[in-house]
């Protein structure tokens, strides 16, 4: 590798690592590093998986304040098991098949989490008031709302492990809407779990994949620093305003891989 393409790495992890802890949207950075580099898509997509470990770390200790207290320890504690067998699952899968599967679904996958991320408090309030005139005792039938969120938390885990673009808008999406949270809350939660999916996907590449790991190492290293600042910057950002950029790059994000599948 050139020293050019080692400071590109560098600057790429610390640009995936704020866009991964902000917005969910690490990959829109760096994959496309790993390609410029000369990786072949399945070897890119896997050391940039392994390097994205980086962000996961930064942006866990970067959003410790919000995720105190027994309400966000719980839903770590139901939701993480999750992640982690839905992010094996997805690591296995590509392992094992090819990795075109999801090309041509995939955009329109992130532009419809794009969009829930945009209506999330409308859609959340029209839930509340549908509970509010339950009658006593209907709230039973209603935990299929709560197995939903966990069926989604496995299908984006298994997601992520597998192709992982977009799988942070997806699964910002879904706590949004599941938890009814402040969106930054939401977001600690997706930089705790995506992590988790990643991590364990990370391990099953590491010693069954083709991961280049001078690349990972470096793309890691940048991310650690700014998955760090990327909550930092989130809390100065008004939650209307950061929904709205978030679903924008998603959107972005969207488009690019339409382009590259069809």
């Amino acid at each position: 590798m050139t020293w050019t393409e080692v400071l590109a790495l560098l600057a790429a992890g610390v640009g995936a690592g704020i866009c991964g802890s902000v917005a969910g949207l690490a990959s829109l950075v760096s994959y496309p590093a790993m390609l410029a580099i000369g990786l072949a898509p399945v070897a890119a997509n896997v050391t940039n998986t392994v390097g994205l470990i980086g962000s996961s770390l930064g942006s866990v200790v970067g959003s410790r304040p919000e995720l105190r207290g027994p309400v966000q320890r719980h839903r770590l504690l139901e939701l993480t098991p999750i992640a982690l067998v839905g992010g094996a699952s997805g690591a296995a899968l590509l392992l094992l098949t090819p990795a075109g599967g999801f090309q041509k679904v995939v955009p329109f996958l992130i532009a419809g989490s794009a969009v829930l991320i945009l209506v999330s408090p409308r859609l959340r309030r029209a839930l509340d008031a549908r509970r509010r005139r339950m009658p006593r005792g209907a709230e039973e039938r209603d935990a299929r709302t709560h197995l939903s969120a966990r069926v989604g938390m496995f299908a984006v885990g298994v997601y992520g492990g597998y192709f992982g673009a977009g799988a942070g808008v997806m699964m910002l999406a879904l706590l949004a809407l599941a938890t009814g949270d402040l969106l930054i809350r939401a977001n600690a939660l997706k930089n705790v779990l995506l992590g988790v999916a990643n991590s364990v996907a990370a391990v099953g590449f590491a010693v069954f994949g083709p991961v280049h790991w001078l690349p990972a190492v470096l793309l890691g290293v940048g991310c650690v620093a700014g998955g760090y600042a990327g909550p930092a910057i989130a809390r100065g950002v008004p939650p209307a305003v950061l929904r709205t950029v978030i679903a924008l790059a998603g959107f972005y994000l969207a488009v690019d891989l339409f382009l590259d599948a069809y």
